[in-house]
């Protein structure tokens, strides 16, 4: 153990004593910071079996076997490598995101990282991955003081999932919100926003990547992150996220509702 670790390990009474571990959803007490109460994990969709083989959408009953494709993905194949999503967007996600988003709850980081790590795979040919946030405008990262995705892909690295490469990708002007916007619009508005921080362009060739966001919804912002760097020349660019907007596979029983 690490001197650092020994001394946060020393502090921890005193922490906990001022400081008491409560639930961040409900508020209950805990036994120690960086969890959840059983309640408040029972409240989490965890993403199940059986899913697609290319973006792991769960696939509820149907009798789907091993290597299946969803309808979006044969409809339109997807350029990622895949999707790993910690949990289900449902209102206990909903509830961390918001505290961890715009909350300023960052402790919350490592307890969302987890659930993210529990569904990346190893890497394929050992290498470390690169593990690259989502960037924020430098306006918007003025504002929020953070940027949500860079804490949770910080985490994951000292989970053992990559090296991170915090400026890897830049966000060149600011977007407007993609909500209510369809394909072609939220694609054009993205079009130039996400570009290649020019002094890390060697890094990405020939490399695996985990592009690392808090909340994947229409997947246009991701798409746009996916397609600047395959031109850069990585080899496969897998999407990690803690919460993943599927309100339709809410409704079925794949979605595993507890702590994994």
């Amino acid at each position: 153990m690490s001197w650092g670790s020994q001394i946060s390990e020393g502090l921890r009474p005193l922490v906990d004593f001022i400081y008491p571990p409560r639930c961040p959803l409900c508020g209950c007490a805990l036994a120690q910071h960086g969890g959840l109460c059983v309640s408040c994990w029972a409240l989490l969709a965890i993403p199940g079996e059986p899913a697609c083989a290319s973006c792991g959408r769960p696939f509820g009953e149907t009798q789907a076997g091993t290597g299946a494709h969803c309808a979006p993905c044969l409809a339109s194949p997807p350029i990622h490598a895949g999707i790993a999503a910690g949990v289900l967007y449902n209102d206990a996600a909903r509830q961390l995101v918001l505290a961890f988003k715009h909350g300023g709850r960052i402790g919350l980081a490592p307890l969302l990282a987890r659930l993210v790590a529990a569904r990346l795979p190893e890497s394929a040919d050992g290498e470390a991955a690169l593990l690259i946030p989502v960037p924020l405008h430098r306006w918007r990262l003025w504002k929020r003081g953070y940027n949500q995705s860079a804490l949770l892909a910080r985490e994951l690295e000292k989970l053992g999932k990559g090296r991170l490469v915090v400026d890897l990708l830049q966000r060149a002007r600011q977007t407007p919100a993609l909500g209510g916007l369809g394909r072609k619009a939220r694609r054009r508005a993205l079009k130039g926003a996400i570009r290649l921080n020019p002094l890390r362009h060697d890094l990405v060739h020939g490399r695996e990547v985990v592009l690392v966001d808090d909340v994947l919804t229409s997947g246009a912002t991701s798409d746009a992150c996916v397609r600047v760097l395959k031109k850069a020349g990585a080899r496969s660019v897998r999407i990690a996220c803690f919460a993943r907007v599927l309100d339709e596979a809410l409704d079925h029983t794949s979605a595993t509702y507890g702590a994994d």
